[in-house]
């Protein structure tokens, strides 16, 4: 006979089966509790991590955020100056830093524009004024001090016209509306015509070499452009001295040359001819009649035509001014 062992009553094989069950239930109990602790622990690192990798990431876009929102006319010199990895946060900074660049430059260009110009208007204005007061306050006037008073206000007049002309044609050369087929040599034979007197009253003797220069522009803008380029060679020359004035076409581009005698220009100096309102000589300039505008209008002019112009200043004194346009195709393949 089989012998069944109890233990208060209870055989033994149940009561292996009932401690086996609880052994497991404690056992799952244990590594539930542990899991948990474990994946609490895990959450706390990663979110941690996450935060420090998140925010060390984030970091660049609060500078420019905080650089753009300080941002205004006055503190465009601040510039981000990023140190890093070379990724793509690193790349925005510094496209962020040359766009401050840039409008860094046009402010203070207008800035320096605004003033030049307010400046400039202010001298015939106070001619004007000054004029017209001494005409009240004398009741005595004869009628040949009248004519003088006349005489210096439409002066003044006219100086004033001139500049608003110049600063109109810088505005209007930032594009080309109504582009047509020209040829450089057309205009600059008339531009020569032009200022034949006044180079005759110099003595000035010209050397002319017009070979067709064929291009596709606005003419208003490329006849003022020419036109300044043969005006400054005349006018700032000296007496008894010489000109010259050549076009034709070369590859693709076209070109305008125009050199003449003069005095010696210092190369920093040749570098800012191309700024508004900067005359080398300013006492000779304003007997000429100029405000400084005459090259900067070249310039303006010629990158509106997508063309560059060179500026340079010769040994024995004056200046050579070239001028290259893209030709029209069928001048460039002729």
């Amino acid at each position: 006979m089989e012998r069944h062992v109890t233990i208060n009553g209870i055989p033994l094989p149940i009561l292996i089966d009932q401690a086996q069950h609880e052994l497991r239930q404690e056992a799952l109990r244990q590594l539930w509790t542990r899991s948990l602790i474990a994946l609490a622990i895990m959450a706390v690192i990663v979110f941690g991590l996450a935060w420090l990798l998140a925010g060390r990431m984030l970091r660049p876009l609060h500078a420019i955020t905080n650089t753009a929102r300080r941002l205004s006319g006055s503190t465009l010199h601040e510039r981000i100056n990023l140190r890093g990895p070379r990724d793509e946060l690193k790349e925005l900074a510094d496209t962020f830093d040359n766009m401050l660049e840039r409008l860094d430059s046009a402010f203070t260009a207008q800035k320096e524009f605004v003033a030049n110009a307010s400046h400039e208007l202010r001298t015939p204005l106070t001619i004007i004024r000054t004029e017209i007061d001494v005409a009240l306050s004398d009741p005595d006037m004869t009628q040949q001090e009248l004519r003088e008073m006349g005489a210096a206000v439409t002066e003044a007049v006219d100086r004033s016209e001139r500049l608003i002309d110049g600063l109109l044609v810088l505005a209007s050369a930032e594009s080309t509306p109504n582009p047509v087929d020209v040829d450089l040599a057309e205009i600059a034979e008339n531009e020569v015509a032009l200022t034949s007197g006044e180079a005759d009253a110099l003595g000035l003797r010209l050397e002319l070499d017009l070979q067709p220069a064929p291009v596709h522009g606005e003419r208003a803008l490329l006849e003022r452009m020419v036109g300044n380029v043969v005006e400054n060679a005349v006018r700032h020359n000296l007496p008894d001295g010489w000109f010259s004035v050549k076009t034709g076409v070369s590859g693709d581009k076209a070109y305008l040359r125009v050199a003449n005698s003069g005095a010696i220009l210092p190369p920093e100096e040749v570098e800012r001819l191309f700024e508004r309102f900067y005359r080398p000589d300013k006492s000779r300039s304003r007997q000429t009649g100029g405000f400084g505008l005459g090259l900067s209008i070249v310039k303006s002019v010629v990158t509106a035509h997508e063309g560059s112009v060179r500026l340079v200043g010769l040994p024995a004194g004056g200046l050579e001014v070239t001028v290259t346009l893209p030709a029209r195709p069928a001048a460039a393949t002729a």
